[in-house]
């Protein structure tokens, strides 16, 4: 049977009260019965508690990390990146999701059932007008494109100077037919961004943006794979493929390889996120962003800033970066 506060006030000879101002620390208790209080506790095994005692504290050491979902590879990796981070500050992590869901993203801000000193949130749905009628009251950062004005934190990348740098790659390697593929879908402002990175870079170079390369498709593996196979039937002389994301570029690279194309050779393929899984892939993928682990320390350190009071929300914009592999140099990893 568990050890209880009324064992250790027996044990001590003292009440139950002081007992739980000794382990609290609520309330001033004079030395030498604390000494005997701690001996008890130390004598019959005494545990604390330890969420009763931080809820008492004004502080449970978690934070919440709302993410549009976990099927996608790029999220998942950026949770693990983020419960890594968290643990050096001596955080828990509680992972929830949104199904990328605007009532969902908007419950969370409101505080509804967010058991944690703060939220990291991957925001995907908010729309501009929450931004003038949603402010949390407690500790939030959000990541990705979509925020919520001056007064709530926002840490994300350049998405269209990112997007602009690996075409402008693919450009200079002598590629002029480049696909984009994820056009049309996804998050909507993120996706409009990306478009406009790609269409800066060819307006740059000079090419004409075709519409017959702007290739409609779900932002995952299987809807880049089909996505890719079909537009490699249609579209002739595609000689490179930007893809929205990792997950879908390496789909694309499957298709190219069941066509009996190769990659870069006949068609050279980069993504964005710098995932890990792309760094492993055969060939490893071309990628720009910033690395996931980047975004959970920036994320991190700006929701740490508000809750040691030392910082108003900021914007940050993160550095990207583009890696370049096989997928279009036909190096090796």
């Amino acid at each position: 049977m568990a050890v209880t506060m009324r064992d250790v006030a027996q044990h001590a000879g003292v009440s139950q009260r002081t007992v739980s101002n000794v382990v609290t620390g609520s309330v001033p208790v004079r030395p030498e019965t604390r000494a005997k209080v701690e001996a008890s506790i130390r004598a019959l095994g005494y545990r604390t508690f330890a969420p009763a005692r931080q809820l008492r504290q004004g502080r449970t050491s978690t934070v919440a990390l709302a993410l549009p979902s976990l099927t996608e590879p790029y999220f998942a990796e950026l949770a693990q990146c983020v419960i890594d981070r968290a643990a050096g500050d001596d955080l828990r992590v509680l992972v929830v999701t949104t199904r990328s869901r605007r009532e969902n993203e908007l419950a969370i801000l409101g505080g509804d059932q967010v058991f944690a000193d703060g939220v990291i949130m991957s925001s995907v749905a908010l729309t501009p007008e929450d931004s003038s009628s949603r402010h949390p009251t407690f500790p939030v950062v959000l990541i990705g494109d979509r925020g919520l004005g001056e007064k709530v934190a926002h840490v994300g990348p350049d998405n269209r100077l990112a997007v602009h740098d690996a075409v402008q790659h693919l450009i200079g390697l002598g590629r002029h037919r480049i696909a984009l593929l994820g056009a049309h879908n996804g998050p909507a402002l993120t996706c409009e961004l990306r478009t406009a990175g790609y269409v800066d870079a060819l307006d740059e170079a000079g090419i004409d943006v075709d519409p017959a390369l702007m290739i409609s498709s779900g932002w995952n593996f299987d809807a880049g794979l089909q996505a890719t196979l079909g537009a490699l039937e249609r579209v002739p002389a595609v000689d490179a493929i930007f893809a929205m994301n990792d997950s879908a570029a390496i789909g694309a690279m499957k298709a190219i390889a069941r066509t009996g194309r190769s990659v870069p050779d006949d068609v050279a393929v980069a993504g964005f996120d710098n995932m890990s899984e792309g760094a492993r892939s055969t060939p490893g993928l071309t990628s720009v962003g910033p690395l996931p682990d980047e975004v959970a320390a920036a994320a991190l350190r700006e929701l740490r800033a508000q809750l040691d009071g030392d910082a108003q929300p900021a914007r940050y914009l993160l550095p990207h970066r583009l890696v370049e592999r096989g997928s279009t140099t036909g190096e090796r990893s």
